[in-house]
């Protein structure tokens, strides 16, 4: 789902990723853990999301998303990592 948002707004997968991270109430610091970035690098997103999605505050970006895709931001679900099979032996 993340794909296809993502190529019908105009935001790339990794702004898409972000914009479910601020929605679950991750800061800068905890978007970078997750997705193995910079703080900087994630500000850097928040950045480019707010102006894509014209508001002025951080917390504004879910909603913002929301109005334009019509998804709500907690539905998106990160695009799972391929299973490791036939480990082991």
């Amino acid at each position: 789902m993340t794909t296809r948002v993502a190529t019908e707004t105009g935001l790339t997968v990794r702004q898409v990723q972000i914009v479910e991270l601020i929605a679950h109430g991750c800061s800068n610091v905890e978007v970078a853990a997750k997705l193995g970035i910079s703080p900087r690098t994630a500000k850097a997103h928040c950045d480019a999301l707010r102006q894509k999605l014209g508001v002025s505050r951080r917390r504004h970006i879910p909603a913002a998303f929301r109005a334009l895709t019509g998804v709500d931001p907690l539905a998106l679900a990160h695009e799972p990592a391929p299973a490791m099979s036939g480990v082991g032996g």
